[in-house]
């Protein structure tokens, strides 16, 4: 009996699903592969349920002969494992995602033998109010609230973008690179204090307050599915600082990052340049403490950023800080330094692994941005927040734009270098 393969990425199954069955039972015996949680995230979105529960969704199916997981998006090792006489999938080659895992069939069936069968991808409203429903699901505050925990189990590095707006959320949420068969995207989310506040015009020293930032998450909530990391600054006046976890926690934040400083927060960036305090230990683990106290769900994680490095009180502080900090219930600890290479970092993180293997590790790469997320990696680094690029990247763009149009008394000079809007709302989903 020939062999048909087909995979599945999806958390219910509908009739789409059920008419590639149909028609592979017609070719032989009906091998279906259920794609890994770690390569889901990479190209589509995160499973809302179990790999056992979708495993089992699949079984269910008549027609199904066995049911296998596949751990890699590409095609190689099912080729090398069963040798399929036919792979049988939808014919939705639009995507460039898509378009690579195509090629990569076409490949191994030029090196193996075998036939792709392509199947018209069912249209209907059915189908298209059961995606719509999975997407709302995704981006309800339980199911999102929960993930970033999820994914720093799930893989190597959590990769985070900031984002300021509902526009650049959509942009995290949705931008997906193709390089030869490798697909990746963001993982997460962070809501920049820095950038929140330059969006609006203002300083950063928490003159923005909370409900204005809050509106900011809702913005993005309201758009995106993917996990927030939220910059809490220095989290306010302890009995404050509980209120802002509750708020997070019921939006459906993943976790909030607060900074061991006290009195009025300068950036980090200006270092030693201005005057800036650091909280003592103790003060600042009792903060830690009230916000683990006051929290209500087991998913929310309170990490603790310090600035030792930043204001040249040296490595053994930091390390001092990170002990107490874990001890006093923090999620996870972020390491800051404004230095060009990241030296400093790497031997604060090696040294913090030596007694720590599991707490997760935090960094920010923008002012030493040469080292690459595998590097960091191997140092036990378990998120990499790429804290300002999009703003940095829109304010030029905004300003040539309207540089050209007051020199050329017109748009036209400045036409070709701007995205028509036609592609820039059609990120925008409707109802």
């Amino acid at each position: 009996m020939k062999t048909v393969y087909t995979c599945f990425c999806t958390d219910i199954i509908h009739e789409g699903h059920l008419n590639i069955i149909y028609e592979a039972q017609k070719l032989g015996k009906v091998i279906v592969g259920v794609l890994a949680d770690e390569a889901s995230i990479r190209y589509n979105r995160f499973p809302s349920v179990s790999l056992e529960e979708r495993i089992s969704l699949v079984k269910a199916i008549p027609g199904v002969d066995h049911v296998i997981v596949q751990n890699e998006i590409m095609y190689d090792k099912i080729f090398e494992q069963l040798h399929p006489d036919y792979i049988i999938h939808g014919d939705n080659w639009s995507l460039p995602s898509m378009q690579a895992i195509h090629k990569n069939i076409l490949g191994l069936i030029k090196k193996y033998g075998g036939e792709l069968i392509e199947i018209p991808y069912t249209y209907n409203k059915n189908i298209q109010e059961l995606d719509r429903q999975m997407t709302e699901k995704l981006a309800m505050p339980e199911f999102r609230r929960g993930r970033l925990s999820k994914l720093l189990k799930m893989v190597p590095i959590v990769k985070t973008i900031e984002v300021h707006s509902g526009l650049t959320g959509l942009i995290a949420e949705k931008t997906v690179v193709v390089d030869g068969e490798a697909i990746d995207q963001f993982d997460a989310m962070w809501i920049s204090s820095l950038c929140d506040s330059t969006e609006k015009g203002k300083p950063d020293i928490e003159l923005v307050d909370m409900t204005s930032r809050f509106r900011t998450i809702e913005d993005i909530i309201e758009v995106t599915t993917k996990p927030i990391i939220f910059d809490g600054d220095t989290g306010g006046l302890t009995e404050h600082f509980v209120y802002t976890v509750r708020s997070l926690e019921r939006m459906g934040v993943s976790a909030v990052i607060i900074e061991d400083k006290t009195g009025l927060k300068k950036n980090s960036l200006f270092g030693t340049e201005v005057q800036q305090t650091q909280a003592s230990i103790e003060d600042f683990s009792e903060k830690i403490r009230a916000g683990k106290r006051a929290q209500l769900s087991n998913d929310f994680m309170i990490i603790a950023r310090i600035e030792s490095l930043i204001l040249e009180c040296g490595m053994e502080d930091a390390l001092d800080r990170a002990r107490a900090f874990v001890a006093a219930g923090a999620d996870g600890i972020m390491i800051h330094s404004r230095k060009k290479e990241p030296d400093e970092i790497l031997e604060f993180c090696d040294r913090f692994r030596l007694e720590d293997k599991d707490t997760p590790v935090v960094v920010v790469p923008s002012s030493f941005n040469t080292i690459t997320e595998e590097e960091l990696a191997e140092h036990g680094v378990n998120i990499c927040i790429y804290a300002n690029q999009l703003l940095r990247a829109a304010f030029p763009a905004m300003e040539n734009a309207a540089k050209s149009i007051l020199k050329h008394h017109r748009a036209k000079e400045i036409d070709s270098e701007l995205m028509p809007i036609k592609q820039i709302i059609t990120l925008i989903d409707e109802l």
